[in-house]
């Protein structure tokens, strides 16, 4: 009887120079293997179905670069979200999925617009496609108490975001640089009766009299606030100037 994979022989017991092979076990079209290890580890089966999907996407992006670039895979959220994922949990599954250890985001990208975006690349761990190695870093994970703890705390945490990575200006000085700087008048308010028209003091408060001729107060506005709001209207020209150049 010759064994499956050994070279076929003759009669008087010379090769034949083929080997008997078993045709079941042919596919033929891509495929991607995982250990059975894998699968019954606790790691693996504290995967939620979002995480499970992202190893998917990523492993079909693997398929279509030939089993090769494994570590500089790009998937976008759309690619992502047209393969199922519902876009609120997109980014807490690959952070699942990098914490039990079957995947690395290996640059991590950045949203904003057509020219600034640029999508994540991923490794994945498990895989034997090209180079680099596997590195089983989901091995380590030994209990299932351990893989819930890992999974739910990688869930929930939201990593630190800065404005430079929204493609905002940032805010120059203290205050909202959208705030309108204020404009301080002598004349902060003004009542009408009939065609006459008066003016209040911003010193005094005091209504001046009808029957002569209106007479401004003089009054000097407080120089603090004028002088903040220059400063930070020149601050915001600056960052406009900064931000064209």
């Amino acid at each position: 009887m010759t064994e499956i994979g050994s070279r076929k022989t003759d009669a008087t017991g010379r090769g034949t120079g083929r080997r008997k092979t078993n045709r079941r076990t042919k596919i033929g079209e891509q495929f991607t293997p995982r250990l059975v290890r894998m699968l019954a580890s606790s790691a693996y089966r504290e995967l939620s179905l979002s995480a499970r999907r992202v190893l998917d996407r990523i492993e079909i992006e693997l398929a279509q670069h030939g089993g090769t670039d494994n570590g500089r895979l790009p998937v976008t959220f759309d690619d992502f979200h047209r393969y199922g994922i519902h876009r609120h949990a997109i980014a807490p599954a690959i952070r699942e999925a990098a914490a039990l250890g079957f995947i690395e985001v290996t640059d991590a990208g950045r949203a904003g617009n057509a020219d600034w975006r640029k999508p994540n690349l991923f490794r994945l761990t498990y895989t034997y496609a090209g180079y680099p190695p596997p590195t089983h870093e989901w091995q380590k994970i030994e209990t299932d108490e351990e893989a819930k703890l890992i999974a739910t705390a990688a869930r929930l945490t939201r990593p630190s975001r800065t404005e430079n990575q929204w493609r905002k200006k940032p805010v120059l000085g203290d205050g909202n640089q959208h705030q309108k700087p204020e404009i301080l008048s002598a004349e902060t308010g003004t009542t009408g009766h009939g065609s006459e028209t008066a003016l209040l003091s911003i010193s005094t408060g005091v209504e001046p009299q009808r029957d002569g001729p209106v007479v401004a107060l003089p009054t000097t506005p407080p120089a603090a606030p004028v002088t903040r709001a220059s400063t930070l209207l020149r601050r915001h020209r600056l960052a406009l100037l900064s931000s064209a150049a």
